[in-house]
């Protein structure tokens, strides 16, 4: 796209973000899933990502996702719709990684998340987000792979970017950048976001409107 193209998309999505954007339904078991109307975007990470807080700030909402200083709170697939009519869905999963959650309910959930991603038909992206200050982990390298299998295109995304001093940012990123191009269904871009500062909110936003319209 050229520059004009870039700023007209980024100017809509900001729009679009700042309108409807409701809470739909929560879905346990995939049988609780909403009918497969729209294009959806899926936000995954590691438990205290920092996913609710970023998807709040995407939205201009204080909590239409749910936020807490406990790991692990988001324990089924979440639906949001935005736009007036409808134009995608949201997605928010459950944490993965470290969960102060029984063995039992972990496993549950790594089924329906699975599951999810490799069957789910109007999934145009995921946004795999990884923390700034620690890099990609085991359980992120294990979630790229699930979605390279399934071929599921996804976005690496930076969290808390404001946490950590510039000169260290740059470092994650370039190593983030270098292990995404060894993963098929990886973008090579890596986006870098603070829900705190609103650092790289609208081009986000731009790159959600453009994959469910692609």
């Amino acid at each position: 796209m050229t520059p004009e193209e870039e700023k007209q998309l980024a100017d809509e999505a900001k729009r679009l973000f700042s309108g409807r954007v409701e809470f739909l339904l929560s879905a346990p078991q995939l049988k609780f899933l909403p009918e497969p109307d729209f294009p959806e975007v899926a936000f995954c990470g590691r438990s205290n990502v920092g996913k609710s807080s970023l998807i709040n700030a995407l939205t201009g909402r204080r909590s239409i996702a749910r936020t807490s200083v406990t790991p692990g709170r988001t324990q089924e697939l979440n639906f949001f719709e935005v736009g007036e009519p409808t134009e995608f869905r949201l997605v928010d999963m459950p944490g993965y990684g470290f969960a102060k959650a029984p063995l039992k309910v972990v496993e549950k959930w790594r089924k329906l998340v699975r599951t999810f991603l490799r069957g789910r038909v109007p999934l145009r992206r995921t946004m795999v987000l990884v923390d700034s200050r620690h890099g990609l982990k085991d359980s992120d390298r294990d979630m790229m792979t699930i979605l390279d299998e399934a071929a599921v295109g996804y976005r690496l995304v930076l969290t808390k970017a404001d946490k950590i001093k510039a000169s260290e940012l740059e470092k994650v990123a370039a190593l983030v950048a270098q292990e995404a191009r060894k993963h098929p269904a990886a973008f090579p871009q890596i986006h870098i976001t603070s829900a705190e500062k609103g650092m790289g909110l609208d081009e986000l936003r731009a790159a959600m409107l453009f994959d469910v319209r692609d």
